[in-house]
């Protein structure tokens, strides 16, 4: 705040009022007046090694940031850094695929190990499958064999980078007028269907009788420790990307489910287990069904698994259902380069 000094006592002027003048009184406030100072520009800009710096230092910032929050386009988001050093969640969203706003792909990860497993899948996931939709053919029976092929790839593609790194993940795609959802791992899809929650993916943990039956067959064993069973006695999931040293076990395979789009479908929630440890899919349903604003549904839903003793990362996304309701015939080849694709992993 400015600082002026006091007007000057009013002076005699014989006949003439003693009041000050209103030039006398703005006087004081002029003299303040400074002229900015010289703006320097340097005559070089910075070199791509600063600026490669300078957004490694940003996105370091952001993997600290202890929460934060996305309000897209008919999706919301609401994120918390559990007591890690740094936050291991992500998520990736495209929107627009081949100019189609009925089509649109999202996932939320849940990273082990840090976060390079999570930052792979968050931006090669969703291109992965628009490749795999070349390969495999892109009509409405295909779908399902291109979400496979591309978790597949994204997995052998990411061990090829030689980081002991893992992440589960859930998966929605719109397209087609359908719903197509995967997962590997714990991280959870519901879907609010009148109101109604309906759990669409299947946790991958190895108190599974059927995963554990896999792992025992190639080699492994399951036991469990302090009321958490483990693969091998170390990872509480028995399917990721990633995780190369216990790649023999943990398999990247999703589990992949398709339902057509209705005009009774609400929304959906995705999230990591930070929620579903602590909130059931009804429950999920109603907080949103109740708050009326998604994003702060989103952010009360991060705020009672916390409340409950959570102390683990947790990520929460509402996608509303309505919006991708029926879809554009595409007459023209598919470009994975081409569809808007954004992501945050902070």
């Amino acid at each position: 705040m400015a600082i002026t000094s006091p007007p000057p006592p009013p002076i005699s002027t014989g006949g003439k009022s003693n009041l000050p003048s209103l030039s006398d009184e703005v006087r004081p406030m002029t003299r303040l007046r400074r002229r900015p100072e010289r703006l320097i520009v340097p005559e070089c800009g910075l070199s791509c090694l600063d600026i490669a710096e300078m957004k490694k230092k940003k996105k370091t910032e952001r993997n600290m940031n202890p929460e934060f929050e996305v309000e897209g386009r008919d999706f919301y988001l609401a994120s918390r850094k559990g007591r890690r050093e740094i936050m291991e969640d992500g998520y990736g969203v495209m929107l627009d695929i081949l100019g189609d706003p009925k089509q649109a792909f999202f996932v939320v990860i849940d990273g082990h190990g840090g976060r390079a497993a999570a930052d792979y899948i968050a931006e090669n996931l969703g291109k992965n499958i628009m490749k795999a939709l070349e390969t495999v053919g892109k009509e409405e029976d295909q779908l399902q064999a291109a979400i496979h092929e591309a978790y597949l790839t994204t997995d052998k593609e990411f061990l090829s980078q030689s980081v002991d790194s893992g992440a589960c993940c859930a998966s929605v795609l719109f397209m087609h007028g359908h719903l197509l959802v995967a997962n590997v791992g714990d991280c959870r899809v519901v879907l609010s269907q009148k109101g109604l929650a309906n759990v669409l993916t299947r946790d991958h943990r190895p108190d599974r009788e059927d995963e554990r039956s896999r792992i025992e067959r190639s080699g492994g064993y399951v036991d469990c420790r302090n009321g958490v069973w483990r693969v091998n006695g170390s990872l509480a999931v028995s399917r990721a990307v990633g995780d190369l040293h216990s790649k023999e076990w943990i398999i990247s395979e999703p589990e992949i489910c398709k339902f057509p789009l209705t005009a009774d479908l609400d929304f959906l929630i995705m999230a990591s287990d930070g929620l579903w440890d602590k909130v059931n899919g009804q429950e999920a349903v109603d907080v949103v069904l109740r708050e009326k604003n998604p994003l702060e549904s989103c952010k009360k839903l991060v705020d009672i698994s916390c409340k409950r003793g959570n102390i683990d990362d947790i990520t929460v996304m509402v996608i509303n259902v309505q919006q991708y309701l029926g879809s554009i015939k595409e007459s023209h080849k598919i470009d994975p380069s081409s569809p808007p694709y954004m992501k945050s992993t902070s």
